[in-house]
């Protein structure tokens, strides 16, 4: 449990590229180790998992989440290795404070003049952007957000979690604050997401590794500097609710078992003309596929419009 005094005085951030939220500290099998390692290597991690093993990360309840590298979280207790979290930039039914669930202690920092809110950011907006520091290369998934310090040429100068980096210009866009970082564009929310056709799902994914479809949708909507609910089933009852007549590009859009009338299972992104872009499944890739004929036709429940012109976001 929680020791005293000893953890609710720090912020504790992410200290590598892409840390899994698991359900709780048992949840990882021998085959997850390197995903939950000091330097995790995603890529060798993902890659080792056949469709069974990937598969058993949704049905036996193992993985929740992703975050990203500089995300903050709020430590609830912890073991000698795990710390039990919620994550406020992961909003959910699940907890009032945020999307809940355990991640490695080795895998956070404490970090106490971390900010992300007022001052100012750069956003990676390369789908993955390598950040040199003084003994270490970071990978970085698209949308990772660290504060700004400077830029020189083609060099940008950030605060990471336990130290400086740097990033190619290139590879990020810089904001005066997060409340600035509000664009309010269905094409945005489009592009956002068409960036990674063909890449794999992956359950739980919210990162540039692998998505799996609420990680897609909810990754679009943050492209416009706007949060949303971490979970489809949260995402379908915010934002503006858009009758199925009157889409528009990069509304959500919402399925539903028993032809839309059932329990909500899966969310994608209106493409326009009939098409929906989304990420499937276990063993499937993202990708732009037509509705008509398709059992999401039958499924479509209900639609939402995050990214409204002239409106307040949710952005936070």
């Amino acid at each position: 449990m929680l020791k005293e005094g000893s953890l609710l005085a720090n912020k504790w951030i992410t200290n590598v590229p892409v840390a899994t939220l698991w359900t709780n500290a048992q949840s990882p099998r021998v085959i997850d180790e390197k995903g939950i390692k000091e330097n995790p290597d995603l890529d060798a991690w993902i890659a080792s998992l056949d469709y069974e093993k990937a598969l058993e990360l949704c049905d036996a309840n193992l993985v929740q989440s992703q975050l990203l590298y500089g995300e903050e979280v709020v430590v609830l207790e912890e073991t000698d290795e795990w710390f039990h979290v919620v994550v406020p930039t992961q909003p959910s039914s699940k907890h009032s404070g945020g999307y809940p669930g355990w991640v490695p202690k080795c895998q956070m920092v404490a970090c106490e003049n971390w900010d992300v809110i007022q001052g100012p950011i750069a956003v990676v907006t390369a789908e993955k952007a390598q950040l040199t520091k003084t003994n270490q290369v970071l990978t970085l998934s698209y949308l990772t957000i660290l504060p700004f310090i400077s830029e020189k040429g083609e060099l940008v100068r950030v605060q990471t979690p336990d130290g400086e980096g740097v990033l190619e210009r290139s590879d990020v866009e810089i904001f005066s604050s997060r409340s600035d970082w509000s664009v309010k564009d269905g094409e945005k929310v489009i592009e956002a997401a068409e960036q990674f056709l063909d890449l794999p799902y992956f359950w739980g994914g919210m990162s540039s590794y692998g998505y799996d479809c609420s990680g897609l949708s909810y990754t679009a909507c943050k492209a416009n500097g706007v949060i949303i609910p971490r979970d489809a089933h949260d995402q379908s009852v915010e934002g503006e609710e858009v009758s199925l007549d009157s889409l528009q590009r990069g509304d959500l859009l919402f399925f539903a078992y028993e032809e839309g009338k059932g329990a909500l299972h899966h969310v994608g992104i209106y493409y326009g003309d009939g098409k929906l872009l989304h990420s499937p499944k276990t063993g499937k890739n993202v990708e732009i596929i037509p509705l008509a004929g398709t059992v999401y036709e039958k499924e479509l429940m209900a639609a939402r419009r995050f990214w409204k012109k002239g409106e307040d976001s949710h952005a936070s």
